[in-house]
């Protein structure tokens, strides 16, 4: 029997020629991400027992995203905890603030993480990496510190689910569709502890960010990561970053490879799909509904993407928020800030009534930056809609794409942005 690329990769980092499904390993881990709210926790567990090290201060990224620039006391201590910790083992891929950003995607582009490696992180979205064909998932602090430690990792070998997406999706239909629409056929468990592997015309197509909000959903739907298949969009978007061919192992499912379910999709059926509260796989159809909203958000490691900001700034140009919405757009990284503000994206938001945060996770975890109020109704490009996620456990929380977002923001209401296809149109 083959094995899938999952199984390869992690095959090939635990010393056997074969693994199967169900299978305990002790895995080597390439990288590890660590950022300041999971990884204190960690290191006291380290500290407690005498065992502060790290096993490779050259192999380990940190990057302070989700409650930075601090809005407390204890959020402050938290971010300095892992900066001296940082400046204490000399580890050198440190992105601070107003150097970095949202961890995951900081990391995508820096050209650390290749294809055919393995990586974990204290943050259940590090599946998001797998877009560039390596196996990266999220894991506990204890498994953390493990990995900070000794550079290896216990798993079981997961089954892998096999989803295939031919054709092309219409005008206003993004990847964020796509998943939701994937995770409202398989449910919120449906792919639990599973790798969730992208193929087809489709993702043949598909430009590299929207892989990556593929793959960053993965744990949306119970997975233990998604993955994707290096091609010429891959190499060619590592290359940019100085990455180049013989750098990194690229590995493909064998053709007898087993799967534990293959799913099917028709992109050009995929509709614009909102999340409904308060479960990702609440799908249904952008607009079936006349629901007002007070607030719309555009952000997070899943869609605050220089891609994901131009599909906002098509349908915000030249209109406005409409009164009794408050909308907050967050670029993901520094990078992307100043790439948006260069292409005259954030004067766009800015003209149009929207405001513009700085690189951060945000209020995707109701940490700041746009926290919700009680029974307040929100519009978001974020992955989840739990209650309490954003904020008050009152508020609703409506997952969608980016442009569902800045339709819903121009209307007032949950909009079909296909009703903006115009401008969809002329950009393309």
């Amino acid at each position: 029997m083959g094995m899938t690329i999952a199984e390869k990769i992690l095959a090939a980092h635990s010393g056997h020629a074969h693994v199967v499904p169900g299978q305990l390993i002790e895995c080597r881990t390439d990288w590890v991400l660590c950022h300041e709210i999971t990884t204190p926790a960690a290191l006291r567990m380290l500290e407690e027992r005498g065992m502060d090290r790290v096993f490779n201060p050259d192999q380990i990224v940190a990057v302070p995203d989700h409650s930075v620039p601090a809005m407390n006391i204890k959020a402050a201590q938290m971010y300095q905890k892992l900066k001296s910790w940082v400046k204490e083992k000399g580890i050198k891929h440190f992105y601070d603030v107003g150097r970095g950003g949202i961890a995951h995607v900081v990391l995508e582009n820096t050209g650390l993480i290749k294809p055919g490696q393995t990586l974990v992180s204290g943050d259940s979205h590090t599946c998001n990496a797998g877009a560039l064909g390596c196996f990266a998932t999220g894991v506990g602090s204890t498994d953390l510190a493990g990995a900070i430690y000794a550079g290896r990792v216990w798993f079981k070998v997961p089954e892998t689910m096999l989803i295939r997406v031919t054709g092309r999706t219409q005008p206003g239909v993004t990847p964020k569709d796509v998943v939701l629409e994937v995770i409202k056929r398989i449910g919120a468990d449906g792919a639990n502890y599973l790798v969730m592997e992208w193929v087809g015309e489709y993702i043949d197509n598909l430009d590299m960010e929207g892989r990556y909000t593929l793959t960053n959903m993965a744990i949306e739907a119970g997975g233990k990561t998604g993955i994707v298949a290096v091609d010429g969009t891959t190499r060619a978007y590592l290359a940019e970053r100085g990455v180049q061919s013989g750098d990194y192992t690229e590995y493909t499912s064998d053709p007898d490879a087993s799967y534990r379910i293959v799913i099917d999709v028709d992109a050009s059926a995929v509709e614009p799909t909102v999340a409904y509260p308060h479960i990702p796989s609440n799908g249904r159809v952008a607009g079936s509904d006349r629901i007002a909203v007070t607030h719309a958000y555009v952000g997070s490691c899943t869609n605050g993407r220089i891609g994901d900001l131009r599909d906002v700034a098509r349908i915000l140009k030249g209109r406005k928020v409409a009164d009794g919405v408050q909308m907050i757009v967050v670029p993901a990284t520094q990078l992307i800030w100043k790439q948006a503000a260069s292409e005259g994206l954030l004067e766009i938001f800015v003209d149009a009534g929207a405001s513009v945060s700085y690189p951060s996770c945000g209020a995707c975890l109701g940490m700041h930056s746009g926290v919700l109020g009680p029974d307040d109704v929100c519009i978001s490009s974020t992955n989840r809609n739990f209650v309490g996620r954003m904020g008050d456990p009152t508020a609703a929380i409506y997952l969608a794409s980016p442009a569902t977002v800045a339709a819903s923001a121009v209307s007032g209401f949950i909009s079909d942005p296909r009703e903006y296809n115009s401008s969809i149109e002329a950009a393309d």
